[in-house]
């Protein structure tokens, strides 16, 4: 994994040097859309296709994106194809995510709940995480029965684990210790 983040992270800081200049929070989501469209097993098997040429492959990544695009999205998927880089989408919109949230002095927060949430209790837990983290978070939210109850949030490498399933496997530790 550490050889594609380090091939990955020239396009990706390239990109969010572009992305600056205009509404970086729309080039997020081009990204984002970029990397879900390039992760599909179909798009993966075409761009690896030998009998295909760079431009038609090319021509159908861009047709199949739904936002908007600008020259800079066009040839830089281009240049992606030409370099055989298309697969690298995923990991480039994860450096470009962190570069966006370095920025903006924000954070990705994963919250796995074992229950549904509402938006009002997303709301809530989240200035407490926020005061607790000491920044703004960008929220993700999951649902896992396996945890039993609670909330399990990872920031970062920083993990807040209030589960049920945490709490049972804690015990565990400490009476088979």
């Amino acid at each position: 994994m550490a050889e594609l983040a380090t091939i990955a992270r020239p396009y990706a800081e390239a990109l969010f040097r572009v992305a600056k200049a205009g509404n970086l929070t729309v080039w997020s989501e081009i990204v984002a859309e970029m990397a879900h469209l390039a992760s599909h097993p179909d798009v993966a098997a075409l761009s690896r296709n030998p009998k295909v040429s760079d431009s038609d492959i090319a021509a159908t990544f861009l047709s199949l994106m739904k936002s908007p695009l600008n020259a800079e999205t066009q040839n830089f998927t281009r240049m992606l194809v030409e370099n055989g880089r298309i697969s690298l989408l995923p990991e480039i919109a994860t450096q470009f995510q962190a570069l966006k949230n370095a920025q903006e002095g924000a954070a990705d927060a994963e919250i796995t709940s074992a229950f549904p949430i509402t938006d009002g209790q997303v709301t809530s837990l989240l200035a407490a995480l926020e005061r607790k983290f000491g920044r703004k978070l960008n929220p993700s939210v999951h649902v896992d029965n396996a945890l039993i109850g609670g909330v399990r949030v990872v920031v970062g490498d920083e993990v807040l684990d209030t589960s049920v399933r945490a709490k049972l496997q804690q015990m565990h530790v400490a009476l088979s210790a």
